[in-house]
């Protein structure tokens, strides 16, 4: 059976089917305050050395703060961490800073407290690939703790519920 030509929609679908961990990508404005977006555009390129890479929409407000930073932390997040996603869901003139959550830095990127890992990431390289610009990282500084992740399939967040051992 033939599938359908490609388009938005149905790109967008298909990749709706693949389950992923939820992201918070940080980095800081230039007068120092610190700005983030919820992402699952994210993943482990190397292990030696680390890196890893963003993929950042050429319309978001973080891509031109990454570019002038060249750092970003990436807050892996928990599955009591929803709010937080949400939160950076929506666009910063709609945001309400209501202490709902924390940051500390891990290295020289700002970081969600409480996530289940976070990274201090030192921009390397960026290759423009259609309406984003693919940022390769190296992971300088690591944080982890325990804990369920929250993940993101079919456009719900949700969170893993792990299998029965036979």
């Amino acid at each position: 059976m033939a599938g359908e030509a490609v388009n938005p929609d149905n790109y967008r679908k298909a990749w709706s089917f693949f389950g992923t961990g939820v992201t918070v990508i940080t980095t800081r404005e230039a007068d120092g305050k610190i700005h983030g977006m919820t992402a699952n555009s994210v993943l482990s390129v190397s292990l030696d050395p680390p890196l890893a890479l963003a993929s950042i929409g050429h319309n978001r407000n973080s891509h031109p703060l990454i570019r002038a930073n060249s750092r970003f932390g990436i807050s892996i997040l928990n599955s009591g961490q929803e709010h937080i996603a949400r939160h950076f869901t929506m666009p910063p003139e709609q945001r309400v800073e209501n202490g709902s959550f924390e940051y500390e830095n891990v290295g020289d990127s700002p970081v969600i407290v409480g996530a289940l890992s976070t990274m201090d990431c030192k921009v390397i390289s960026e290759h423009v690939e259609g309406d984003h610009t693919l940022f390769v990282a190296r992971v300088e500084h690591v944080k982890t703790t325990d804990g369920e992740p929250m993940l993101w399939y079919r456009g719900q967040f949700g969170h893993f519920v792990p299998g029965q051992e036979n």
